[in-house]
């Protein structure tokens, strides 16, 4: 009998699970439908349900030299993958530092870390602003990648914090004990050790990159024309269909990136990798 309600309680356990991913699947997929029917309708007005014409125009023009969406698009790949890099190249071993030294303050270093997530982009971005404008980084490219790094340095740091707590040390110590070099130590025990922690922490850096609208505008000055701006002048423009489809445009390298970090994103090491050691 006790053997019975477990085997109860674990398919409604598996029953439970799928319902809630189902749910949140809906949940994040609903708000997309509009756009994507926005992009192949020609004429949809209240309060018609369905557009009165189907037209594959918006596409063409999205995919046309006089629209821009590919040059923003492979501005805004080379500015999130760029500040991605740079992210990773700071915070890692700053994460390795705060995972494995203990030192009087390191828990307000950590709150001072976040600051960057709970201030407001706009509160943050003037002084930045000024700064740039003195050091000749405004309107530019490099500008942008630069101010990036306000918002993903503290996501790749504190992740790759936790990563390096989780991190057994003595592996190391064992692969210098036999003989490995210190690069031949990173390269074969803790890079693949660290690597799917890393992962998420890239994944965060880049998706919270991608996203940038009003950093972008502050120190582009509306020079530097990435996706999310291009998509805001369309939709203010009252260009419903054209920003539908460069709205199904501009989900698809978040996808994609969610989708090749997946594995690392469910299960129990994922949740210590988040959280680290207590």
């Amino acid at each position: 009998m006790p053997d019975v309600d477990w085997d109860h309680k674990r398919t409604l356990g598996r029953w439970g699970r799928t319902v809630a991913g189902a749910v949140l699947a809906i949940w994040l997929v609903l708000p997309i439908i509009p756009m994507a029917v926005w992009s192949v309708s020609h004429g949809w007005f209240y309060p018609d349900l369905l557009p009165r014409a189907l037209s594959l125009k918006a596409w063409q023009y999205a995919f046309s030299d006089l629209s821009g969406v590919i040059d923003s698009l492979a501005l805004t790949v080379f500015i999130s993958l760029a500040a991605t890099l740079l992210s990773l190249i700071i915070g890692v071993p700053a994460g390795r530092a705060l995972g494995t030294c203990r030192f009087r303050g390191k828990r307000l270093l950590e709150i001072v870390m976040l600051a960057p997530t709970i201030v407001p982009g706009i509160a943050v971005v003037f002084g930045i602003h000024f700064i740039f404008i003195m050091l000749g980084l405004n309107n530019t490219v490099l500008g942008v990648i630069l101010v990036h790094l306000v918002p993903t340095l503290p996501f790749t740091t504190l992740i790759s914090a936790a990563v390096f707590a989780n991190l057994d040390q003595d592996l190391e110590a064992q692969a210098r004990a036999t003989g490995a070099t210190l690069w031949q130590t990173w390269l074969f025990v803790t890079i693949p050790a660290v690597l799917p922690g890393l992962a998420i922490a890239g994944m965060f850096a880049f998706l919270v990159s991608w996203s940038q609208y009003i950093l972008t505008l502050m120190i582009g000055g509306g020079r530097i024309v990435t996706l999310p701006l291009l998509l805001f002048n369309f939709a203010t423009s009252g260009r419903n269909d054209i920003a539908g489809a460069i709205t199904i445009i501009y989900i698809v390298p978040g996808l994609i990136m969610i989708g090749l970090s997946a594995r690392h994103l469910s299960g129990r090491g994922a949740a210590m990798t988040l959280l680290g050691r207590s």
